[in-house]
């Protein structure tokens, strides 16, 4: 997860929150599991958080998505950015509220004095940060706005274990995946649904590149795999059901406890076909992809026994 990342979160005057994130989204989820964080720590809707990202004229210089970062490092920034926002609220709370800063809390979206009926809900306080006529400006600036970079101290070590159950066409050398188990250790779990769809899609990835993706010249140099016509990509009906598990390992290396999830099924796939394979078949090695023309070639043993 290496590098740095950069988050800015600005709340509106109407309590509505924009999250700028150098953590670029292409289908993995951010829009939700980022909103969902937000939501969370400021006691708002999801559906009043906007998440910005892949706009250069908005966004400032990140470093990206890649290495299963954008939640243990880019996340990190997005809180270290909601710490700065909940302090100054406190500061503008404070002063409207006529109380001193240590008496303020915040729970549930709301700002309250200790020992008091006093409290502002986060939308009221995000106006009077704007409207700024109970509290001087040469200590507290107008606005709610605030930005953070996270650079990680360590590594995160996200775990795990999948069992590849598969069966062999003798005759055909065709491979079956008949069944799949898999348990990781991803530390917190923001959203356990698109987790989950994480993991199903490295699997399918990894199982592809187990028994079915090459990438094949002729003698001339000539592309012959440049379509998925002739590009083998796994199908639905190739996979079976996943059944997956987890437990959690707090990470120690972010102050979320979260791991990176994103690559867990495409390294775990390919060895667990393999092993499988393997296995199955008695040998010690087969080339990957493990084509039903090189499995069969693999089997020749079995059939020299046979006759």
């Amino acid at each position: 997860v290496g590098l740095w990342e950069s988050a800015e979160v600005r709340v509106n005057p109407v309590g509505t929150v924009e999250i700028l994130t150098g953590s670029h989204s292409h289908g993995q989820g951010h829009e939700t599991t980022f909103a969902q964080l937000v939501s969370d720590r400021l006691g708002i809707p999801a559906d009043q958080v906007a998440i910005v990202h892949g706009d250069t004229d908005k966004v400032q210089f990140g470093m990206g998505t890649y290495g299963s970062r954008s939640g243990a490092v880019g996340m990190t920034a997005i809180s270290k950015a909601l710490d700065k926002i909940e302090a100054k609220a406190k500061k503008v709370a404070a002063h409207v509220m006529e109380a001193s800063e240590s008496d303020i809390e915040f729970k549930d979206g709301s700002f309250s004095v200790k020992g008091t009926d006093k409290k502002m809900a986060f939308g009221e306080v995000a106006l009077s940060a704007y409207v700024a006529h109970k509290f001087p400006t040469s200590e507290i600036e107008p606005g709610l706005k605030e930005g953070a970079f996270h650079d990680p101290t360590n590594f995160t070590f996200p775990a795990g274990c999948h069992i590849c159950e598969l069966e062999v066409d003798t005759d055909t050398g065709v491979t079956e995946i008949v069944d799949w188990v898999a348990v990781d250790d991803f530390g917190n779990v923001i959203n356990p649904m698109i987790v989950e769809g994480q993991v199903h899609g490295g699997i399918a990835q990894g199982i592809g590149q187990a028994l079915t993706e090459a990438v094949v010249y002729d003698e001339g140099g000539q592309l012959l795999t440049g379509s998925y016509m002739d590009y083998c990509m796994p199908r639905a009906d190739n996979l079976p059901s996943f059944k997956l598990g987890f437990t959690k390992t707090e990470c120690p290396s972010n102050p979320l406890g979260i791991k990176g999830c994103g690559e867990a099924g495409a390294i775990a796939a390919p060895a667990a076909v393999m092993n499988a394979l393997t296995s199955a078949l008695g040998v010690k090695d087969v080339s990957m992809p493990a084509t039903p023309q090189n499995v069969w070639n693999a089997m020749a043993h079995l059939r020299e026994a046979a006759e």
